[in-house]
């Protein structure tokens, strides 16, 4: 007895989740120039490599006990692989109820869904692909009874499981509201698509309705609110397209699980060679910037950059890099900017380092800082809280941080580009200079009475800058090893490259989940 009746049924009830959310749903999708939630899938994951999971699941039509249709969940989700490795992957199909589901069915994704539960099981990295606004006020109309927000509706949730244990990213390819808005939020690393996707807590209507103010949904969360003025977004690209390679770009930094290192990439940049930019790169006048995005791309493997963030909080700068083919996390410093550290440049440090030594990157920190921003603003923005975040992020972290100071280390900034917890293996170039204040400032604090004094305050202070000058020489920081090398800047990129490889043992050693405690500040 065959049992093709039922399989032609498993067929049939295939074709209608490919139909999503039917034809003049998806032709108004279009319309706005958006993929659907499949064509994404497909753009991210391997050709061929996506395995669907729950495409059955829906709301049946039937009649005399016939289905007839079927109208499909409103996610679509499954296993893929990017780069030949296993991926959980997921996303809304706003083509069937705005990507909202009603009831109490399980859920495949979204808030306790099974793409996540999926992910930290087989402990893959989760690719979501967001779009939807969450809970509706239908919700209740369908279940007969207002569900309390949080666990009471959705029992298991595992987000802090999965921070700690594997990769997870979320792209914005739409509007984001609610619950899925968190869920981007809730990621190492978001990507969101310019002038095609906002993200916010709730939308315009919501807004007007409860406050009266009148914005749109660009005005609320597009890209220039959600990536460049609030952080909440890290990254944005042109098109849906773009946001596909950046995630695959991302993922390639980072191993399956914190139970591996990040994988090792083919090198063909030889570890000694010599850019004699670097020779010249930094000015002799201290008050003259240079372009330290270049000077990292001189010192790393060709093209292995990856910057994160790289419109937020500008006075630092974070990307995912490779010497000798292993990933590594550099901050340095914008000089382009004064390299201040503000509130801004400060959280987005802190959530790099902590990604960083989650998934076992070494930290390099390129610093050319002044110190924390200073001024009313800067205060008005809690720089010192924000900075103290940082250090204690710093303090928690277990994976190998070398400090290469390039020019300016000053201050409680300049501590927050030390190792706190292994070797406090600080290399530097010949144009550094380091001390608890800048020697402008410094000496007009320490000695503001003898200036005020002198018969010539202006000459004074200059007496004093160049008395304090001579004592800053990095040189003679280094006779007393309180700096363990000064390098020519040409060097750094050997250097760099043998002391990563010397460090794979350590980091070997620290494999698996970062349990950390107490409060930060």
């Amino acid at each position: 007895m065959s049992w093709q009746r039922e399989v032609d049924e498993i067929n049939q009830r295939r074709k209608w989740a490919d139909e999503l959310g039917g034809e003049d749903r998806l032709a108004r999708h279009r319309e706005r120039g958006l993929l659907t939630v499949r064509e994404r899938i497909a753009g991210v994951a391997d050709p061929g490599s996506f395995r669907e999971v729950g495409k059955l699941a829906g709301s049946g039509t039937y009649k005399d006990g016939v289905v007839s249709g079927v109208k499909p969940g409103p996610y679509v989700m499954g296993i893929a692989k990017v780069d030949g490795r296993p991926v959980a992957i997921g996303g809304e199909d706003t083509t069937v109820g705005g990507g909202t589901y009603q009831g109490g069915m399980r859920r495949k994704g979204g808030q306790g869904g099974f793409v996540d539960d999926l992910a930290l099981d087989y402990k893959i990295p989760l690719v979501r692909l967001i779009e939807g606004f969450g809970g509706s006020a239908g919700t209740a109309k369908s279940k007969g009874y207002s569900v309390l927000p949080g666990h009471s509706l959705n029992p298991k949730q595992i987000f802090v499981e999965l921070l700690g244990q594997v990769p997870v990213v979320g792209a914005v390819l739409g509007v984001a509201a609610g619950g899925p808005a968190g869920r981007a939020v809730m990621s190492h690393f978001s990507v969101m698509v310019k002038d095609k996707s906002q993200i916010f807590a709730s939308g315009p209507a919501v807004v007007e309705r409860g406050l009266g103010e009148t914005a749109t949904k660009e005005e609320l969360g597009g890209y220039k609110i959600a990536v460049d003025r609030a952080g909440t977004v890290h990254n944005a690209v042109d098109s849906e397209e773009e946001a596909f390679q950046t995630i695959r770009r991302f993922l390639s930094y980072m191993p399956s699980n914190v139970w591996k290192l990040p994988p090792t990439g083919a090198c063909d940049d030889p570890v000694d060679r010599i850019e004699e930019a670097l020779l010249n790169i930094v000015p002799r006048d201290r008050r003259k910037p240079y372009d330290m995005r270049k000077l990292i791309s001189l010192v790393v493997d060709r093209d292995s950059v990856f910057e994160i963030q790289p419109t937020y909080g500008r006075a630092a700068i974070t990307v995912l890099a490779r010497l000798n083919g292993r990933v590594v996390g550099i901050i340095a410093n914008n000089p382009m900017l004064g390299g201040a550290v503000d509130a801004k440049a400060s959280r987005k440090q802190t959530h790099f380092v902590d990604m960083c030594d989650v998934f076992h990157i070494p930290i390099f920190f390129f610093a050319d800082v002044p110190g924390f921003a200073i001024g009313t603003a800067a205060e008005s923005d809690a720089v010192l809280v924000e900075g103290m975040r940082l250090q204690y992020a710093q303090m928690q972290a277990t994976v190998p941080i070398t400090s290469v100071i390039i020019r300016r280390c000053f201050g409680m900034a300049g501590a927050a580009m030390t190792d706190y917890n292994g070797l406090d293996f600080k290399i530097a170039w010949p144009s550094a200079e380091w001390g608890s204040l800048p020697v402008e400032g410094g000496v007009a604090a320490a000695f503001r009475r003898e200036i005020a004094n002198a018969p010539d305050p202006a000459a004074r202070t200059r007496e004093l800058e160049d008395e304090m000058r001579s004592y800053s020489s990095p040189f003679l920081t280094a006779e007393a090893f309180g700096v363990e090398d000064i390098i020519d800047p040409r060097e750094t990129r050997a250097y760099l490259c043998q002391f990563v490889d010397a460090m794979q043992e350590r980091l070997e050693q620290g494999l698996g989940p970062k349990m950390k405690s107490g409060v930060r500040p």
